[in-house]
């Protein structure tokens, strides 16, 4: 068996978690426990020439920087890395080895740049360099993609190529696979290492079975303190440490790594969390980028099956390479069911009859100002339409549902509810385990194809109280969006916004409310941070 070997990036990858931004002493800190603990590998950073300088960041614009930084730090007998993202520093950025604190430099590349990053890593190589090739979504790559790739590395000779699993989508099996046509194809002195991801919760199992390849050839696997890194993160370096000492008869500290992780990392990972969740799950089971998963789960309307179901639709050349116009005409597509609703529209509207029309949402003012809402309902008896959720006290004449998601948990929460056995008035979009709905709108009737978000349930069921030709609303538990506070009563519903989407939405459904304040008579009875009819809500 050869050379089996460890490599700490938790300065590099872990700086996914937190910006780069350690702070000078938690970089020393880390730094040091590292070296105290004997890992032979530690990645420090990456080196970025569009960067500047700052101590207290892993983020550094040139080698003469990371001398800089740990100036009088003893490295002990650990090889220091900093990793380039190819094209993000160029040569004339980095000086001889010899004059730097640096021992070796990873750089990283995708598939369709291989050919240029290689012949960049043979001119890094001739400045005295440990030159690690870092293969970027090595499962992109086809076998013979592989053995073209490992002839092309054998021309530059480095100290190591790396399969990086960028989207956590290997198992043992693949892993395998993937190592053995490298292994046929290297030159036996060029080493291969595994930079894993936690997608499937493998990160660690994949990396202690690919150190255990009976293999002549030096292998070595990444791994960060307490798994610290990019999406779901990585391989704990803590239990690489802990399987080659008893396992491989290594001797490294390991109490050092853990008291890396108690005085600096803990406090990180409280504030930022990071580790295997559904989110991951889902971009890694559907083989797609993270950011389609999280453009469309951000979207708030969709349940789990309806997010997968429009995944599969992606196209394999694009699934990896985010396109957001894409994913948002996917998204438009699965949810753009027509239907014909001018009967169910004259229907309602005959429901309604003379009565006033209140409008409840599930805002927090719902329960603060509950007695002024009942106080409205005894004095005038109006109809009264829920808006995606159920009144849990209040009983109501049908409810508006315009959300899969928000669908999802009402179908639970009726059973015990005033309201199990009122109608429902859905968007076309919706879907349902069995049955029809009583009530179906024209979901493309209802949306606002130009906003950011498209269908706000307010925003449709006021388009859907206007295409009945009501004269007057009464709103309650609308408040608005706060990026201090909850904004729904109900905690298990809340849907927490940051500042900046808070501040468009309460501007862009003031700016529709004001839009059709002389068509409709609008009325809030309950405090709302929505603008309209020219100053704020009460």
């Amino acid at each position: 068996m050869g050379e089996r070997l460890l490599l700490d990036c938790t300065l590099r990858d872990g700086g996914y978690v937190n910006n780069w931004e350690f702070g000078y002493d938690q970089i020393v800190e880390i730094f040091e426990r590292l070296v105290s603990s004997g890992v032979e590998f530690i990645e420090v950073g990456f080196l970025d020439e569009k960067s500047s300088f700052d101590r207290g960041r892993t983020v550094l614009p040139d080698t003469a920087s990371v001398s800089r930084m740990f100036e009088g730090v003893s490295k002990g007998n650990s090889l220091v890395l900093g990793m380039i993202d190819y094209g993000a520093c160029s040569i004339e950025r980095l000086e001889p080895c010899e004059e730097t604190f640096l021992d070796g430099i990873r750089v990283i590349f995708k598939e369709a740049k291989m050919k240029e990053a290689l012949a960049f890593c043979a001119e890094v190589k001739k400045l005295g360099y440990k030159v690690f090739a870092q293969m970027v979504s090595v499962t992109t790559y086809t076998d013979e993609k592989l053995a073209e790739y490992a002839k092309l590395v054998n021309e530059v000779m480095p100290y190591a190529t790396s399969m990086v699993d960028t989207y956590g989508l290997l198992d043992e099996e693949h892993l395998c696979h993937i190592y053995g046509i490298l292994d046929a194809n290297l030159d036996p002195q060029i080493r291969v290492g595994y930079h894993a991801h936690n997608n499937f919760q493998l990160g660690y199992a994949n990396a202690k079975h690919f150190l255990s390849l009976d293999s002549k050839r030096g292998l070595l696997a990444d791994g960060t303190l307490y798994g610290m890194g990019k999406s779901a993160g990585n391989a704990p370096l803590e239990l690489l440490l802990m399987f080659r000492n008893d396992k491989q008869g290594a001797g490294y500290h390991v109490t050092q790594a853990l008291e890396a992780i108690d005085n600096v990392i803990m406090e990180i990972y409280q504030r930022q969390y990071w580790g295997y969740n559904l989110f991951y799950y889902i971009a890694s089971s559907m083989h797609c980028h993270p950011n389609y998963v999280s453009r469309l789960m951000n979207k708030r309307t969709l349940s789990v099956k309806q997010i997968r179901d429009i995944l599969k639709t992606l196209e394999p050349a694009k699934s990896l390479l985010y396109d957001e116009a894409y994913i948002e005409r996917l998204y438009r597509e699965y949810q753009s069911i027509e239907c014909d609703d001018q009967e169910t529209l004259r229907i309602l509207k005959e429901k309604l009859g003379r009565r006033p029309l209140l409008l409840l949402g599930p805002a927090r003012s719902m329960m603060k100002e509950r007695v002024k809402v009942k106080r409205f309902i005894e004095e005038k008896k109006p109809r009264v339409i829920a808006v995606n959720y159920a009144p849990p006290t209040i009983e109501v004449d049908a409810i508006f549902m315009a959300k899969s998601k928000r669908y999802m948990q009402l179908f639970s929460d009726l059973q015990h509810n005033v309201n199990r056995a009122k109608p429902i008035v859905a968007t076309s979009n919706m879907t349902k385990s069995e049955g029809s709905f009583p009530y179906v709108l024209n979901y493309g009737s209802l949306i606002d194809r130009d906003a950011e978000i498209i269908d706000n349930a307010l925003v449709m069921i006021l388009k859907a109280v206007l295409r009945m030709g009501v004269p007057a609303v009464t709103l309650a538990g609308f408040d608005g969006y706060s990026k201090r506070s909850r904004n729904y009563f109900d905690e298990n519903k809340e849907y927490r916004v940051d500042g900046s989407r808070a501040e468009y939405l309460n501007k862009y459904i003031g700016g529709f409310l004001r839009s059709i304040s002389d068509k409709i008579e609008l009325d809030f009875i309950t405090k709302t941070r929505y603008e309209w009819q020219g100053k704020d809500g009460e």
